[in-house]
C-alpha cells in the first residue's frame, strides 16, 4: 500500500517541479554570488536586424518551455527517466559551474577562466543540456521543437553579444575568439 502510493506520486508528478532548480540557480545562486552579475546576467546587447525578431522569438520560446512544462508529466519509463536524469544532472552541474564562473568576471569584466575556457558562451550550453535534460524527462517532442526554436534564437542572441563584446573588450576578446569556440 505505501509503495504503491509513492508511486502513484512519482507516476503523476508534474514536470514544473524539474525547473525550480534552474530557476534557483539562474536566480538565486547568481544573486547571492554577486548581485551585479545578476544584472549583468539580465543585460542584452544592441540588436540589429534579424535579431530583433530572434529576441522576440527567443523570449516567447522560452515562456512557452515554462509553461508547457506545466501540463507535463516526469516519464516512468526507466530508459528515459535515466537518460533524461543523467543529461539534466549534467545541466545542473554545468549550469552551477557557468553562473559561478559568470559571476566573477575579470577586473575589466571579460570572463575567460572556468568553463569560459573551453566555451564563449557556457552559460547558453549549459541552459541547453538542462532543458534537453527536460524533455529527456518528459518524452516531450513538442518541448524538443521548443527547445529548438528557443535554442536557435539564442545563437542571434550570441551574434549581438560577440559583437558587443568585440567593442566593449577590442583586441583581448578578438584573440579570445580565436583561440576558444562558440560552444563547444
Amino acid at each position: 500500500m505505501i509503495w504503491s502510493s509513492c508511486y502513484e506520486s512519482v507516476d503523476t508528478m508534474n514536470a514544473i517541479l524539474i525547473i525550480i532548480p534552474f530557476l534557483l540557480i539562474r536566480f538565486g545562486l547568481l544573486s547571492i554570488v554577486n548581485k551585479e552579475a545578476l544584472k549583468r546576467a539580465a543585460y542584452f546587447a544592441p540588436l540589429i536586424g534579424k535579431e530583433k525578431a530572434a529576441y522576440g522569438v527567443y523570449q516567447i520560446s522560452n515562456i512557452l518551455f515554462f509553461i508547457y512544462l506545466c501540463f507535463l508529466k516526469i516519464t516512468t519509463d526507466p530508459y528515459w527517466l535515466y537518460a533524461g536524469l543523467a543529461v539534466y544532472g549534467l545541466g545542473v552541474l554545468l549550469c552551477i559551474m557557468s553562473v559561478l564562473t559568470f559571476s566573477k568576471p575579470a577586473a575589466n569584466g571579460i570572463n575567460l577562466k572556468g568553463l569560459y575556457r573551453i566555451s564563449r558562451n557556457p552559460m547558453y550550453v549549459a541552459y541547453f543540456i538542462y532543458f534537453l535534460g527536460c524533455v529527456l524527462l518528459t518524452q516531450s517532442l513538442i518541448l524538443l521543437a521548443i527547445l529548438m526554436v528557443f535554442q536557435v534564437s539564442a545563437h542571434w542572441i550570441i551574434l549581438s553579444e560577440e559583437r558587443w563584446c568585440v567593442k566593449k573588450f577590442g583586441e583581448e576578446y578578438i584573440s579570445y575568439m580565436k583561440k576558444v569556440r562558440r560552444y563547444i
